[in-house]
């Protein structure tokens, strides 16, 4: 019975019901077949679960096992595992958070329950770590190549988290977004789960651009009933010619998703009224597979005999399916009244891997001998050999792995005819890292089709690469700059740092011959040398020496005591205004006149020393958060600066709480970009006319027209975000402005 779980737990009478409740409605979402043994295993574990989280409570109050009940349905309905993913969702945080050992997982549930429940625990923040969260992501990842369930259930742990992030303060709420959208929601994608990247992507917007998101979706709301007319009107007109085809079929209207909207936005430089394509027609075929490729055609051919299809907008991804497994026609037509409007042909098949990626697509076409679908396996194989390279810090691993998380691709050809799949850019120095690592270390010469280019040459689809390659080439530090795949990156690298331990050989000796002739003693002496010198470690100070960067005969300065080199003593300088102010970076500082008055940390910020970043020019009224560089003290950065997410999820122990006081006597610059119809004389005083009535300064003004178009880039002296967009909304009331906007750095 279920309630005997609950006679030594810390529920109340009704939460003991809703949890239940929780339970029945996560078995009955289960998408595959359970056996009575998998039935068994989930009860076990949900009864371990329950028991083990009885004190918890989560920041909304509620009791803590309804997160892994609500995770464990997440991967059971929206990714479609199995029992054995269930029963690691349910007891995903029992090892890190409750007295539950990983032995006595094992001992209950067996090793691959163990392995991946380890695979999901955070490692302990130790203090010499660079990056607590990278080395996470790490470990994660580390475990996906054995069993890819640890990141899928991770993927809905932090979906649910997300869901759920309304109950945490708002810094956190920013870091969390950070990691979600700097790794989570490109994993995602890469991984075919389409709906949880769009989600991803969603919650994101609405933590860190919450006025944005919430415009679109009221604006959404409010022409919905337009839409759906339209939407009906288009599909009317093809379903006649559809019926004829005489196969199962629907057809429907998806909505874009508010984050894909606002990013078209900002890519695009126009206002949300003047983007048409706000959802895509999906036609979606119940035929067997061996038709598909058939069937899919012949619709495509429907849809453009009704409708004009815009040539240049049709993507094959049926013949060729993307390397994440999605398979789809995408085509734009000319759609009543002119608009454009996407649509997208598939089949049930296709559409279920294309909602829910990896597992589906095991799914339907089974595994190979190494337990992981055909589709993924070279991508695997990449992740597998990254972490085997990877030898430096987390940090250098996780850009790495980002890369190979691309959205677009390039299809390329070796010299026999296999297709190889890169990332849009690559390069003829990435093919030859792809195919093999040796013959990248050996590269001198590139040839496209026959004809010699640069190794930083970028690959164009359908092209043929051949590599020249010479047994005395060395890779160099120019190479880094090259390539753009994690796999070629991590692969020089570690090259470079062999070669470097192969030259600091010859320092090192250098060094022992020295102090042998003072007869000192090498292994006590070499650490400190090696810091007094400025170096972090002894291999970089012994390639210093070899590379003859150091000055040895400075040594004769030392003095001997024994075995030990002691350090000369250095004279104290006076130190003047600006020195003392440095040596204060991160504590007391002077006030400067005029400058933003900030909360930092919940402390007034005259207790550190800041400045504004530039690559985001924060205005009072932004949304912003506090860095802590390595050597110059607190930056402010905007919470949707293009670098947040960067340094809140590989640097978010350095991140602090900032928050704006009412300064009036500061000023900020703000960038503001202007776009419209080029009406001739007039349009330069018609702006600053404008922005002058509101009392505001400009401190530069750039415009450039041509052939009917302008567009203007004004730098503003403004107090806070109020004037600001006042401007914008001004700017935006004149004739022949199509759009205004603010700009970034």
């Amino acid at each position: 019975m279920v309630e005997e779980v609950f006679e030594a737990a810390h529920y109340t009478d009704q939460e003991r019901l809703e949890i239940q409740r929780a339970y029945r409605n996560l078995l009955r979402n289960v998408k595959v077949e359970l056996t009575a043994e998998d039935k068994h295993n989930i009860r076990k574990a949900y009864e371990m679960a329950v028991d083990a989280h009885a004190p918890q409570r989560r920041k909304t109050g509620e009791a803590y096992i309804f997160h892994p009940i609500e995770v464990a349905r997440i991967c059971a309905e929206e990714i479609g595992l199995g029992a054995t993913g269930i029963v690691c969702a349910l007891l995903h945080d029992v090892v890190e958070d409750t007295n539950v050992g990983l032995d006595q997982i094992r001992e209950i549930f067996g090793n691959q329950v163990a392995l991946i429940v380890d695979g999901l625990t955070k490692l302990d923040a130790a203090y010499d770590i660079t990056s607590p969260q990278a080395e996470n992501f790490r470990k994660v990842l580390g475990t996906l190549v054995q069993d890819v369930r640890v990141v899928l259930i991770k993927m809905a742990d932090r979906l649910h988290n997300m869901r759920t992030l309304g109950a945490m303060p708002r810094h956190k709420q920013l870091k969390i977004a950070a990691e979600t959208d700097y790794i989570y929601a490109p994993l995602a994608h890469r991984l075919g789960l389409y709906n949880i990247k769009t989600e991803f992507q969603d919650l994101c917007m609405k933590i860190n651009e919450p006025e944005a998101f919430s415009e679109i979706a009221r604006k959404l709301q409010e022409n919905l009933r337009e839409r759906e007319q339209y939407v009906e009107k288009f599909i009317t007109n093809l379903t006649p010619e559809l019926n004829d085809l005489g196969v199962p079929y629907r057809i429907f209207g998806r909505p874009k998703s508010i984050f894909s909207i606002w990013n078209k936005i900002k890519t695009k430089n126009v206002p949300f009224e003047d983007i048409y394509d706000l959802f895509a027609i999906r036609i979606i075929v119940d035929v067997p597979k061996k038709k598909e490729k058939t069937v899919c055609f012949q619709i495509y051919a429907i849809v453009t005999d009704v409708y004009k299809a815009i040539s240049d907008r049709f993507k094959d991804w049926v013949t060729m399916p993307k390397s994440n497994g999605y398979e789809s026609l995408h085509t734009t037509v000319v759609g009543p009244e002119g608009r454009f409007v996407e649509v997208q042909i598939r089949s049930e098949r296709m559409d279920e891997i294309a909602e829910r990626g990896y597992a589906a697509h095991w799914k339907y076409k089974g595994v190979n001998d190494s337990g992981q679908p055909d589709v993924y396996e070279n991508w695997l194989d990449n992740v597998r050999e990254l972490l085997e390279t990877n030898s430096g810090d987390a940090l250098e691993f996780i850009h790495d792995f980002k890369t190979n998380l691309y959205k677009e691709e390039v299809f390329v050809y070796s010299p026999k005819g296999d297709m190889i799949v890169l990332p849009k850019g690559a390069t003829g120095l990435d093919f030859a890292f792809h195919i093999h690592s040796g013959l990248g270390a050996q590269c001198s010469g590139v040839k496209v089709d026959d004809k010699l280019v640069p190794m930083g040459y970028v690959l164009k689809n359908g092209e043929r690469v051949i590599i020249i390659p010479n047994k005395n080439q060395k890779p160099t530090e120019d190479w880094l700059k090259i390539v753009v795949t994690g796999k070629a990156r991590s692969r020089i690298r570690q090259l470079l740092k062999e070669e470097r331990k192969r030259q600091s050989v010859i320092g090192k000796e250098t060094l022992e011959r020295k102090l042998d002739h003072l007869k000192v003693d090498f292994e006590t002496n070499a650490d400190m040398l090696a810091r007094h010198y400025g170096y972090l470690n002894r291999l970089d100070f012994f390639f210093a020496i070899t590379l003859e960067q150091v000055n040895l005969q400075d040594l004769k300065k030392f003095k001997i005591e024994g075995n030990r080199l002691i350090e000369p003593e250095i004279l104290p300088v006076e130190k003047t205004g600006t020195d003392s102010l440095n040596e204060q970076q991160g504590r007391t500082a002077r006030k400067k006149e005029g400058k933003p008055r900030l909360i930092i940390n919940g402390q007034a910020g005259e207790t550190y020393e800041y400045s504004l970043a530039t690559c985001c020019n924060p205005v009072p009224g932004d949304t912003v958060f506090a860095y802590l560089t390595s050597g110059s003290g607190m930056r402010i950065h905007r919470t949707s600066c293009s670098n947040a997410s960067n340094l809140m999820a590989n640097y978010g122990y350095r991140v602090l709480k900032a928050e704006w006081v009412d300064s009036p006597s500061a000023s900020f610059v703000a960038k503001v970009k202007i776009i419209g119809i080029d009406t001739g004389v007039g349009v330069i005083e018609r702006l600053s006319s404008n922005i002058s009535n509101i009392g505001l300064n400009i401190r530069s003004f750039h415009i450039e027209g041509k052939e009917g178009y302008f567009e203007a880039t004004i730098e503003l002296i403004v107090v806070n975000t109020d004037q600001l967009n006042m401007v914008i909304r001004t700017l935006k009331t004149l004739d022949g402005v199509q759009n205004v906007f603010r700009a970034e750095n």
